[in-house]
C-alpha cells in the first residue's frame, strides 16, 4: 500500500505541466533520433547532458527516460520501412517486419511494433514500481566487497558476453578504465597520467568523453564511410494503422512471451536489449515451425511482436536496476548514471531516501511516456520517416555544432574542446575497427566505484584481499558471472560448429 501511495504522489509530481512538457520533448527527441540510421538514444542523451544542467533534476531525468524509451520506438520504424535498423536492438524486428511491409502490410507492421513496445514498456514499468524499492532495500546489504563484485560483473558481462570478439570488448573496457584514472588521486593526492598538465588534474570529464565517443565519433565515421548511411527506398504505408481482431489474437501471445523474456535482462549487465530481442525472435520461430502452416519468412506478425515487446521490457527494467542498484546495463543507462552524479545524486538505496520526490515522479513518468509514445507512433509513423529526407551534411553538421557548444557551455575551456576532438577521433577509430563502445562508457562510469570499493575492502581487512570473495552476495555474483560467461562460450562454440557444417 505504501508503494501505491508513493506512486500516486509521483504522478502528482509528474503530471505538472512543466514535467508533462519534458516527457513530450523527450519522447519526440527519442523517436526522432531512433528513426535516423546511425543515431540512437545514447547519442541523444550524450548531446543533451551538457545542455540540461540548468534544469531541475526531476525534469532532466524525465526527459532522459523519454529519450531512452523513444529511441526503441523509432528504431523499429527504420527497420520495417527500409530494412535498415537504427540500432542493433531493432535487428530482430527487421526480419519479419520488413517482409510485412513488402507484402503491403507496412501500416500493420508499424502498429504491431508500437503496441508491442507499449505492452513491454508498460508491464516493465509496473514491475519496476514494486521491484525497485525491494532491490534498493536489498542493496543496503552491500559493502565495498559487494560493490566491487557488482562492478566486476558489469565489466566482464558487457565486454565479453555482448561483443562478438571478447578481446576487442576487453580492450574497449580498459580504455575506459584508463581514462577514468586520469587526474589527481583522491586518497594519496598523487597525480596519475596527467603529464604534468594542470588541465588534467581534475581528470577528463565524463560528459566530454560521452559526447565525443557517441556523437562526434559517429559524425567522423559517417563522413569517412559514406556507405554507412546508404539505404534502400522507403516503403510508404497504406491502409489502416491498426490491427484487426484476428491480428491482435495472433500477436498477443508473442507480446506476452517477448515481455517475459525481456524482463530478466533488465537487471543483468548484458549490453541492453539486443540479446532478449533475438531470444524472443528465436522462440517464436521455433514455435512457428511446429504449426501446420508456418509463416516465418513471409511476414509473420509474431516475429515482429515478440522482439518489440522484449526490447522495451528490458529497457524498462534497466531503469529499475539503475535507480535501485546504480547498475547500468547499456551505454545509455551508463550516461544516465553519469548524469545522476553530475547532479550530486547516487542511485541506490540512499536515492530512495534522499530524493523520493525525484524517484517516484520519474517512475510515474514511465507510464506517461509509454502512452505518449503510443500516441506519437501508432498513427504518425510515416511522418517520422520523413526525417530521413534531411540532407546528411546538414544533419551531421548540426550535431557537430551541438557537441562543441554543449562542451564549451559546461566548462568554458578551449582545452576541453581539443579533448573533445581527440577523444572523438578515438571513437571514430574504434568504430572503424569494430570495437564496441558500451564497455568504454561503462568502464569509465563504474571504474571509480570499483577502485574505491577495492581500496575500502582491502583497508577494512588490513590488506587481506580474500575479503573480496567472502560473503553470500559476492559469491553469488561471481557464480552468476561464471554461468553467464559459460553460456556465452557455449553459444559461440555451437554457432562456430554450425558455420563449419554449412561451409562443409
Amino acid at each position: 500500500m505504501d508503494t501505491l501511495q508513493l506512486l500516486a504522489e509521483g504522478f502528482a509530481g509528474a503530471l505538472t505541466w512543466q514535467n508533462l512538457l519534458w516527457v513530450l520533448v523527450g519522447c519526440l527527441l527519442g523517436t526522432a533520433v531512433g528513426v535516423m540510421p546511425g543515431l540512437g538514444s545514447s547519442m541523444a542523451v550524450a548531446l543533451l547532458l551538457p545542455i540540461t544542467f540548468s534544469l531541475e533534476p526531476t525534469a532532466a531525468f524525465i526527459m532522459f527516460s523519454g529519450v531512452y524509451f523513444g529511441g526503441l520506438f523509432g528504431d523499429s520504424t527504420m527497420g520495417i520501412l527500409m530494412n535498415t535498423p537504427g540500432q542493433a536492438s531493432a535487428i530482430a524486428s527487421t526480419f519479419e517486419g520488413h517482409k510485412m511491409a513488402l507484402s503491403g502490410r507496412a501500416a500493420q507492421a508499424l502498429a504491431t511494433a508500437a503496441i508491442g513496445a507499449f505492452v513491454g514498456g508498460f508491464v516493465a514499468s509496473i514491475v519496476v514500481v514494486f521491484l525497485a524499492p525491494a532491490l534498493a532495500d536489498f542493496s543496503t546489504r552491500f559493502g565495498p566487497a559487494e560493490f566491487f563484485a557488482l562492478a566486476v560483473f558489469a565489466f566482464a558481462a558487457t565486454s565479453s558476453v555482448v561483443t562478438d570478439n571478447a578481446v576487442k570488448g576487453l580492450a574497449a573496457l580498459f580504455i575506459g578504465l584508463g581514462i577514468a584514472v586520469i587526474g589527481v588521486d583522491g586518497v594519496s593526492g598523487a597525480p596519475r597520467f596527467t603529464f604534468d598538465s594542470p588541465n588534467l588534474f581534475d581528470g577528463i570529464s565524463l560528459v566530454t568523453v560521452t559526447v565525443a565517443v557517441l556523437a562526434l565519433g559517429e559524425v567522423i565515421y559517417v563522413a569517412c564511410l559514406e556507405r554507412h548511411i546508404t539505404g534502400g527506398a522507403i516503403i510508404r504505408p497504406s491502409g489502416r494503422p491498426w490491427l484487426s481482431r484476428r491480428e491482435l489474437k495472433e500477436a498477443a501471445p508473442a507480446w506476452a512471451r517477448g515481455t517475459a523474456i525481456g524482463l530478466p535482462f533488465g537487471v543483468v549487465p548484458a549490453g541492453g536489449s539486443e540479446i532478449p530481442t533475438f531470444l524472443a525472435y528465436g522462440l517464436e520461430k521455433r514455435l512457428d515451425a511446429r504449426r501446420r502452416h508456418p509463416m516465418f519468412g513471409k511476414g509473420a506478425i509474431r516475429g515482429l511482436a515478440a522482439p518489440e515487446a522484449a526490447g522495451n521490457s528490458t529497457t524498462g527494467m534497466a531503469m529499475g536496476a539503475l535507480l535501485a542498484l546504480g547498475l547500468p546495463i547499456s551505454a545509455t543507462a551508463a550516461i544516465m548514471l553519469a548524469a545522476f552524479r553530475q547532479y550530486g545524486l547516487q542511485p541506490g538505496p540512499l536515492l530512495f531516501e534522499r530524493a523520493p520526490d525525484l524517484v517516484w515522479a520519474l517512475l510515474a513518468s514511465f507510464f506517461i511516456a509509454m502512452i505518449v509514445l503510443l500516441i506519437l507512433n501508432l498513427p504518425f509513423a510515416m511522418l517520422w520517416a520523413k526525417l530521413l529526407l534531411i540532407p546528411r551534411p546538414y544533419l551531421y553538421a548540426g550535431i557537430t555544432l551541438f557537441c562543441a557548444l554543449g562542451i564549451y557551455a559546461t566548462s568554458g575551456s578551449t582545452f576541453d574542446l581539443l579533448m573533445l576532438l581527440g577523444v572523438g577521433v578515438v571513437g571514430f577509430l574504434m568504430r572503424a575497427v569494430d570495437f564496441p563502445l558500451a564497455p568504454l562508457i561503462i568502464g569509465m562510469v563504474l571504474g571509480p566505484l570499483a577502485e574505491t570499493s577495492l581500496r575500502d575492502a582491502a583497508m577494512s581487512a588490513n590488506g587481506d584481499f580474500s575479503v573480496l570473495v567472502q560473503g553470500p552476495i559476492t559469491l553469488t555474483l561471481y557464480a552468476l558471472l561464471l554461468l553467464v560467461l559459460g553460456f556465452a562460450v557455449r553459444s559461440r562454440i555451437v554457432a562456430r560448429k554450425r558455420r563449419e557444417l554449412v561451409d562443409a
